[in-house]
């Protein structure tokens, strides 16, 4: 039987109370795992790494403030022997290599199971990648070819998109789609990298121009 000593150290980084409170509980299904903390920011992770020193991290990647890329990056340069592995409910592009290059091991979604996700742990600390099919799939298309300006808004982008050019912010966004602020930040901050735009007015004006809204 695995003692605690032993244990592989996982820090649990989520700004959903709910989705930290089930990933604890799912740790203590496996011997070989134990819960270490909770952070529901990137800033309170890098405070928690000085008092736990975790030997893998689950990032989400999407959140107020520091989010999950800034994080991995600042945690990874001080605690080198930390792995990360970045467990999200977004699978576009730029996340992932953003994820990856900020020093993330592995890149999965919510939806994977907790055998998957706890050989994904074990695979981490002993120093070996892991992807979601989705994120290869990321890459791959990514790396193949680069689609004409807005071809590769998803259609929860063009979405927000058509409601950036009604004049709304993102409270107001946030509000008629029924999520949360930092998702729609998420998309905005998307939409603009897609469209090579500077500012929100920017991004509408060469929507327009594109015929995109």
């Amino acid at each position: 039987m695995v003692t605690e000593k032993e244990a592989i150290r996982v820090l649990i980084v989520d700004d959903h109370a709910v989705v930290r409170s089930g990933l604890t509980a799912f740790l203590k299904v496996f011997d070989d795992l134990q819960a270490v903390g909770e952070a529901d920011s990137g800033a309170e992770a890098i405070h928690l790494c000085e008092q736990v020193t975790p030997d893998v991290i689950l990032m989400d990647m999407v959140m107020p403030g520091m989010d999950g890329a800034a994080a991995t990056e600042a945690i990874r340069q001080r605690w080198p022997k930390t792995q990360v592995i970045a467990l999200t409910s977004f699978r576009e592009e730029n996340l992932v290599q953003a994820a990856l290059q900020a020093g993330a091991i592995g890149y999965l979604l919510k939806n994977v199971t907790a055998d998957q996700l706890a050989d994904a742990i074990r695979s981490a600390h002993a120093g070996k990648p892991t992807l979601a099919p989705e994120a290869t799939e990321a890459l791959i298309l990514a790396a193949m070819h680069k689609p004409a300006l807005g071809g590769d808004l998803t259609d929860r982008e063009r979405e927000i998109l058509a409601l950036m050019a009604e004049g709304l912010s993102n409270p107001d966004i946030a509000e008629r789609l029924f999520v949360s602020r930092s998702t729609v930040k998420f998309h905005v901050s998307n939409i603009l990298a897609k469209l090579s735009a500077e500012s929100r007015t920017e991004a509408v004006a060469i929507a327009i121009q594109h015929g995109l809204v």
